[in-house]
C-alpha cells in the first residue's frame, strides 16, 4: 500500500534528492498521519469514555498530540524546501531537525499530562468496565499504529528525514501501548484489583521514553555526527578511481540538513605531473562527487616527490613504526623542515576514535625509533580527528 500511494500521488518519486520530491513525501506522510490519528482520538476517546478507563483516555490524547505532530511535520517539510538565499546560503535543510525537537518536545507534554493522572487515579482508583467493542477499537488501533509505523519508516529512510524517522519510533511506541492498554482491560475481566492507573503510568512512560529517544536521535543530528560510512566508502571509490590520485586524507564532511552535504579533502598527486592536467582531473573528480552522490566538495592538491629515496625510505620506515604501535595508524604529508637545531621531519597521523593510545605517548615512541635508525631526524607528529566511522 505505501508503493501505491507514493506512485499516486509523488510525481518523480525516485528523485528523492530534489527539494521539491521531499516536499511532496513530507506532505504525503503528514496527511496520512493526520487522518489516521485524528479517527484513533476520536474512536479511543469515545472508548475511554465508555469505558471508564483512563489509560485508554490517555491514550486517546495521545494520538491527538500525534496529529498535531503530523501538522508541524508538514509545515517543516514546506519550509525545508524553500531555496538557499543571501540569510541562508545553505539552504533551510536543518529545519527538520527543529521540527522533530518540536514533535519530542509535545510528545513529552503529553505524557508528564497523563502520568499525573495515571497516578491520580492509583491514589483514588475508578471500575473499568469491559466492553467487547472497546477491545475490537484497540486492537485495530494497533494495526493502524504498526502500519503508521512501517509507512514512515520506509519514507523516512528512502529520503534521510529525521522527522519521518521520529514520527514512525512515536507510531511503535504508541502500538505497544495500546497493546499494554488493551491486555489490562482485559485482565479487568479476571480480577477486582484496579490495575488501570498502574497501566496508564506504564503507558504515559512509553511516551515519555519514545520522547526523550527523539530529542537525544536529533540534538545528536544537531551536534555533529560522523559522516554515514557508505558515503565515505563511494567517495574513495571515486576518488582512487583516477590515476593521478595516489591517495586521500583530512575528509572533513559539513551537515546542513537531508541531502545537503558539503566535503572537504586532501588529495595526493606525483610532484612531476602537470599543474594544469591535475588541476583538470581534480574538477573531474568534483563533479562526478556533486553528480553521483550530490556533495559538493573542495580539493586541495598534495604534491608527493615520488622519486627522493631518501624520503621514501623514512616514510615506509615511520609507517612501520606506527603499525607497530596500532595496524589502523598511517602517516600522510611528510615533509622535511631544516633547522638550526636540526632536521625536522613533520607529517600527520590520523588518529581514529578506536585507537586508545595517547598522541603523546606515540610521538615519544616514534622519536625513540627514529633515533635509533636517523639519529639526524627528530619527529614532529600533527594528530588529525577522525570525523567519519572507520573503513576498511
Amino acid at each position: 500500500m505505501t508503493e501505491w500511494l507514493v506512485k499516486l500521488y509523488i510525481k518523480d518519486h525516485e528523485n528523492v534528492t530534489s527539494g521539491s520530491v521531499r516536499e511532496q513525501y513530507g506532505k504525503l506522510s503528514s496527511c496520512v498521519g493526520i487522518l489516521c490519528n485524528v479517527a484513533l482520538f476520536l474512536v479511543k476517546l469515545a472508548m475511554g469514555i465508555l469505558s471508564g478507563s483512563i489509560a485508554i483516555i490517555s491514550d486517546a490524547f495521545n494520538n491527538l498530540s500525534d496529529s498535531v505532530s503530523n501538522i508541524v511535520a508538514f509545515i517543516s517539510y514546506k519550509l525545508a524546501a524553500q531555496p538557499a538565499d543571501k540569510d541562508h546560503p545553505f539552504g533551510h535543510g536543518r529545519i527538520e531537525y527543529l521540527a522533530s525537537l518540536v514533535i519530542a518536545a509535545m510528545i513529552l507534554l503529553v505524557g508528564f499530562e497523563f502520568l499525573k493522572s495515571s497516578i491520580q487515579r492509583i491514589i483514588t482508583p475508578q471500575p473499568v468496565e469491559y466492553h467487547s467493542i472497546v477491545m475490537v477499537a484497540l486492537v485495530v488501533s494497533v494495526i493502524v499504529k504498526v502500519w503508521l509505523w512501517a509507512f514512515n519508516r520506509k519514507l523516512g529512510e528512502r529520503i534521510d528525514s529525521s522527522v519521518m524517522l521520529a514520527t514512525a519510533t512515536d507510531s511503535l511506541s504508541d502500538a505497544m501501548t495500546t497493546t499494554v492498554t488493551a491486555l489490562s482491560l482485559f485482565a479487568s475481566l479476571f480480577t477486582e484489583v484496579a490495575i488501570d492507573g498502574f497501566v496508564g503510568v506504564f503507558v504515559s512512560c512509553m511516551i515519555l521514553k519514545a520522547g526523550y529517544e527523539i530529542i537525544k536521535d536529533t540534538v545528536d543530528s544537531l551536534i555533529g555526527r560522523p559522516v554515514d560510512k557508505t558515503i565515505v566508502e563511494q567517495m574513495m571509490e571515486i576518488v582512487n578511481s583516477y590515476e593521478v590520485v595516489l591517495g586521500m586524507h583530512d575528509l572533513i564532511v559539513h551537515n546542513y540538513g537531508p541531502n545537503k552535504l558539503l566535503a572537504s579533502f586532501h588529495v595526493e598527486i606525483r610532484a612531476d605531473v602537470d599543474l594544469l592536467f591535475a588541476h583538470d582531473q581534480i574538477d573531474l573528480i568534483e563533479n562526478e562527487i556533486k553528480e553521483k552522490l550530490q556533495i559538493m566538495s573542495v580539493i586541495h592538491m598534495d604534491p608527493i616527490d615520488c622519486n627522493n629515496e631518501e624520503m621514501n625510505a623514512i616514510k615506509t620506515f615511520l609507517n612501520t613504526v606506527l603499525q607497530e604501535i596500532d595496524p589502523k595508524l598511517s602517516l600522510h604529508d611528510l615533509h622535511m623542515a631544516v633547522k638550526d637545531s636540526g632536521t625536522e621531519l613533520l607529517f600527520d597521523v590520523l588518529l581514529p576514535h578506536s585507537v586508545k593510545v595517547p598522541a603523546k605517548k606515540i610521538e615519544t615512541y616514534v622519536n625513540e625509533k627514529l633515533q635509533e635508525m636517523y639519529p639526524s631526524y627528530v619527529a614532529k607528529i600533527i594528530f588529525d580527528i577522525s570525523y567519519f566511522d572507520e573503513v576498511k
